[in-house]
């Protein structure tokens, strides 16, 4: 049997965090380290460089995957080593891995190989404490809009009308539909309720897209979590909960800085799922990165159906961004089960977002060379430029064709071409019709009653012209998980919608998409241990 991931990360000496601050600028009482390892970056280093020109983002999105992922955050961090070993100072930044998936069947967010984060224990589990945090900030909304119920209901809240469920960084479906405050009037107001899973919490998607501290504060007093009995819409703000929720995420808005096992720095800051969620690493995070590198690798969350959509139209749209390039990975096993036109359509997307498609052959070990140049050739029909990217097995030596390449797409790039999906006056309706038609290749979309009924009012409300933010499976183009390449003559169904005020964006739900996954039938779980050493064992 091979190594595994977390046996070539063990043999790796790794740079102290200190020295990984001074590649960038930075000195000892810039960094709050926690361990030898990994730092926040305080926020004074933030103030600092602002005034700084910003660096080249660069964005890595995927062909619709397999269920088992294909290499995307390899791949980013893969592309940041490689561009480093071309002589430049790049950076990488992305999501904070969930204890769902690295418990579950997707495994942890740290890469993979010799593309590797490090500390890759303490990335995929306990980190720095942000989801913890986050998962706590947004359990004390919730205890104080139940605790508001119990002691007398001042706001006249609707128990049937209850918004804001609990959070918890695990996958277990149990938990999605409860009755909570049993046992009689000590005990609370009974009323339904549930969990979803932390990353698909709106306190995320805050933490995501906020400026800073305050401007977090603000965003959590417009979040919406219940509603009266006349329809009226009631805030954060009205328990007066948003100051103590700031208190929990002091430190957690903070970006965290680590090292690939290169000692490329990477920024690893927010995790919210892309197929339930926007998808995307915390624009705090990106733009440091972007002030103190020259070039800022970045990833979204699964295809360019949804995370390099919604990093367009949801992120780059709240923080003024503009990517050079994009990079769509693919594996050979990917093409087999979807085909060139699935590619080809993801080709076509990045395309719609006026930016330059490069293709990431992330070759694995058993690839033959047959199948690797079938993929090429599927990308010199489509008029792609396609490099190898063998950064599992080599490194970033094995990633600096595909490095090369990003770097011809960038001086070709005009940023001036860049553009978002849709303008922020068209309707919620035609926004998702938008996407449907352009993104999916759908002939349109379908709206159950209970879902157009939301629409229509979020938008009389004032919220219209907020981008939409698409619950969809990540294993197809369509909402159907069983319609793999490119479907055709497809409706989109969204069967439900929800504000999320503070975030600044509109949830539509398409098809049976659900916020709180399951386990798997053999967890990742029952394979992960601890030896008498205190050595982490099963852990990839």
């Amino acid at each position: 049997m091979g190594k595994q991931d977390i046996d070539i990360a063990r043999a790796v000496k790794l740079q102290p965090i200190q020295a990984i601050g001074e590649t960038l600028g930075l000195n000892g009482a810039d960094l709050e380290p926690y361990g030898s390892y990994k730092a926040k970056i305080r926020w004074e280093v933030i103030d600092r460089v602002g005034g700084r020109p910003d660096g080249t983002l660069v964005l890595v999105t995927a062909m619709t995957p397999t269920p088992a992922g294909e290499g995307k955050s390899t791949t980013t961090i893969g592309l940041a080593d490689g561009l480093r070993r071309l002589g430049k100072r790049a950076i990488v930044a992305i999501r904070e891995p969930s204890l769902g998936p690295v418990f579950g069947v997707k495994g942890g967010g740290t890469g993979g190989g010799h593309t590797q984060l490090a500390p890759m224990e303490d990335i995929n589990l306990h980190f720095t404490g942000d989801m913890h945090a986050i998962t706590a900030a947004h359990n004390l909304l919730a205890a104080m809009l139940d605790n508001h119920l119990a002691q007398g209901n001042a706001l006249e809240l609707d128990v049937r009308r209850i918004l804001w469920k609990r959070v918890l960084d695990m996958n277990d479906r149990a938990l999605r539909r409860l009755v909570i405050g049993l046992g009689g009037p000590a005990h609370g107001v009974p009323r339904e309720s549930g969990f979803d899973i932390t990353v698909a919490s709106e306190i995320m998607a805050i933490l995501c897209l906020a400026r800073d501290l305050q401007d977090f504060k603000a965003r959590v007093e417009r979040v919406v979590v219940a509603e009266k009995g006349e329809g009226t819409l009631v805030t954060a703000r009205e328990l007066r909960a948003a100051g103590a929720m700031a208190v929990l995420m002091k430190d957690a808005i903070k970006p965290n800085l680590v090292q690939t096992l290169e000692g490329t720095p990477a920024l690893v800051h927010g995790g919210p799922f892309g197929n339930i969620a926007h998808g995307c690493n915390s624009l705090i995070a990106t733009r440091l990165g972007l002030k103190l590198g020259e070039f800022l690798v970045t990833e979204a969350g699964f295809a360019s159906d949804l995370g390099a959509e919604k990093f367009v139209d949801i992120k780059c749209r709240t923080g003024g961004l503009v990517p050079s390039a994009a990079v769509i990975v693919v594996t050979t096993r990917a093409l087999a089960m979807h085909g060139e036109e699935n590619l080809a359509k993801h080709v076509e997307n990045v395309r719609l977002f006026g930016l330059g498609p490069v293709v990431a052959l992330n070759r694995f070990t058993d690839d033959t060379d047959a199948a690797v140049s079938a993929v090429k050739a599927s990308c010199k029909t489509l008029g792609v430029p396609c490099a190898e990217s063998r950064g599992w097995e080599l490194g970033g030596a094995g990633v600096t064709d595909l490095a090369g390449m990003v770097l011809d797409a960038v001086r070709a790039s005009d940023r001036s071409s860049f553009r978002y999906l849709y303008p922020d006056e068209l309707p919620l309706t035609g926004k998702l019709e938008t996407l449907a038609k352009k993104v999916y290749g759908a002939d349109g979309v379908t709206f159950a009653p209970a879902a157009a009924a939301k629409l229509k009012r979020y938008e009389s409300l004032g919220y219209g012209r907020l981008p939409v933010c698409v619950a969809k499976t990540q294993n197809s183009l369509s909402d159907d998980p069983k319609r793999p390449g490119r479907p055709r003559g497809f409706t989109i169904t969204i069967r439900d919608a929800a504000l999320s005020a503070g975030a600044g964006f509109v949830v539509a739900y398409a098809g049976d998409i659900l916020t709180m996954p399951g386990l798997p039938k053999v967890p990742g779980a029952e394979g992960v241990d601890i030896d008498a050493n205190g050595n982490v064992v099963g852990l990839f």
